[in-house]
């Protein structure tokens, strides 16, 4: 199996001399907690690995009682709680637990859970300042290369959830696997089961429209329009922001230099996972039709930057001009156009962008540059 990058970094974090709890966040299905596993097969000291995915709950006391078991066991000890967000008052017992040993080193806490969004309620809540996350992304392209030896065509079709590259064969199946074990539990137990939405029905509808438009600027009212039942623009943006909160989506602000601006624009979404697409819309598409294959693409591009470290990102456009993508790092700012080879390449929106922002960098990354860069991860 690919050893993922968050995975080194992780136990480089828990190897350090007295570490703060360690978080793991990151979607459903991309190996979370197959890399607890892994670094816990390599843990040369006392380690401890349980899981509060039972039948019933377990109580705030069965975390106490693996904590005091692994304590006794000597220092350097390893201690990792999966599915914590399913043990009620599991921040407020870990905070109890955490402070008298922080900064001794007797312990190493590693918590990881398929909600993430639980996790972060609870990490709000309770443990600030005590905690750092590490984020575990969908997996890449080259990921996926190395894994199964998926070309990009492959990847743009099927996505990066690792279990499903078994089903690629029969699009149905792969498409039944996809809607039934990971959206649904998703939108039904990570989202549904802890952020108020009155109507859930809308809220699954919302989802299933937003990630139809890839890459693509879509205002509120055109969102709202396409649902069948009533709702306002309020409601939509809600869903939107637990979308991003659950890592399914990312809406972009439209980039004016103006943070304060930005706000009131219509999103451009990026969908993190091209399964999540074609989980709705068929993979045949891909092959008829150029101007949708450019906004598949260009949201695997995007879903990409927008895992760069310390960088912001966001589009830009003014009248019939635009600019696909505008990254905003300490030291640069740069403008991102996309061309997946389809269609004739324009680069009338990044000389209007220029000539507005001439401090700013402009770029136009071709097919071949797109790859390098999914390749590497290299901007420059």
């Amino acid at each position: 199996m690919v050893t993922r990058e968050f995975q080194k970094v992780l136990f480089e974090r828990l190897s350090e001399k007295a570490p703060l709890i360690q978080i793991l966040l990151g979607p459903r299905q991309v190996g979370k907690t197959t890399a607890a596993r892994a670094i816990y097969d390599r843990w040369p000291g006392p380690k401890s690995m349980i899981s509060a995915d039972l039948p019933s709950p377990p109580p705030a006391e069965w975390i106490v009682q693996h904590w005091q078991q692994i304590i006794r066991q000597g220092p350097n000890a390893l201690f990792i709680i999966d599915e914590v967000q399913k043990v009620p008052g599991w921040n407020e017992q870990i905070k109890a637990l955490f402070d008298p040993e922080r900064g001794k080193g007797t312990i190493r806490l590693l918590l990881l859970g398929s909600s993430s969004l639980f996790l972060q309620q609870g990490l709000r809540e309770s443990l600030a300042g005590r905690f750092e996350l590490i984020n575990a992304p969908h997996w890449s392209y080259r990921e996926c290369r190395e894994e199964f030896g998926w070309d990009l065509e492959t990847y743009l079709r099927f996505g990066a959830y690792p279990a499903a590259a078994a089903f690629v064969a029969d699009e149905h199946r792969w498409r039944e696997y996809i809607l039934h074990s990971i959206i649904e539990p998703v939108l039904g137990l990570d989202i549904l089961g802890l952020a108020p939405v009155a109507k859930p029905a809308l809220f699954r509808q919302a989802f299933e429209i937003a990630v139809q438009y890839p890459a693509q600027v879509v205002s509120l009212q055109k969102l709202l329009g396409q649902l069948q039942d009533r709702g306002n623009v309020t409601t939509i943006k809600h869903y939107l922001t637990l979308f991003e909160q659950a890592y399914l989506l990312r809406c972009l602000p439209k980039y004016s230099g103006s943070v304060i601006q930005s706000r009131g624009s219509s999103p451009k979404i990026i969908v993190l996972n091209p399964a999540l697409t074609h989980a709705y819309q068929s993979q045949a598409r891909l092959s008829v039709d150029p101007g949708w294959y450019g906004f598949v693409f260009e949201s695997v591009i995007g879903a990409h930057l927008a895992q760069t470290e310390g960088a912001t990102i966001a589009y830009w456009r003014e009248g019939h001009d635009e600019v696909d993508y505008v990254l905003v790092t300490p030291k640069q700012t740069l403008a991102i156009e996309i061309k997946s080879g389809l269609r004739p390449a324009s680069v009338r929106g990044l000389t209007k962008f220029s000539r507005r922002y001439p401090r700013a960098d402009s770029v136009l990354w071709d097919r071949t540059r797109c790859l390098e860069f999914l390749e590497t991860g290299k901007l420059v």
